[in-house]
């Protein structure tokens, strides 16, 4: 599947440009427009898939596989001493390019960054949460 006028789709195909950091088959990995820390990298599929609902499970396995490279690498590379790695799913969980992908942000010591989203307190009945939740 190829969505027109798909970034992601477009810098995928070589028709867009970027700064390619590592692709392979399934996967490509670039800058993102905006780098908010040092390293931040955004790791994509080539084929479009918009969210975590339906990308198929062997290629996000690919992009967790390849996530966990680059994180090794910019231990090397950049001395990175930690990673978070990002990702948004739908309007309502604020993701904004709508081609599944994850961010890579590597982390340094005394970094100041708290990427830890600062949630407000809910009240909840836990029995009957985990009686929705549970699987099987």
């Amino acid at each position: 599947v190829k969505m027109e006028g798909c970034i992601f789709c477009q810098i995928a195909k070589g028709k867009a440009p970027a700064e390619i950091i590592y692709e392979e088959p399934r996967v490509i990995c670039f800058l993102p427009k905006e780098i908010e820390v040092y390293g931040h990298t955004l790791v994509v599929p080539k084929e479009h898939y918009p969210d975590l609902y339906d990308i198929p499970t062997s290629v996000l396995a690919d992009l967790v596989r390849v996530a966990q490279k680059l994180t090794k690498e910019y231990r090397q590379r950049i001395g990175a001493t930690g990673m978070n790695l990002m990702h948004a799913s739908g309007r309502d969980g604020q993701q904004s390019v709508f081609h599944f992908h994850f961010h890579l942000l590597p982390r340094f010591e005394n970094d100041g960054l708290n990427t830890w989203p600062n949630l407000p307190k809910i009240e909840i009945d836990r029995d009957e949460l985990c009686a929705k939740l549970r699987i099987g």
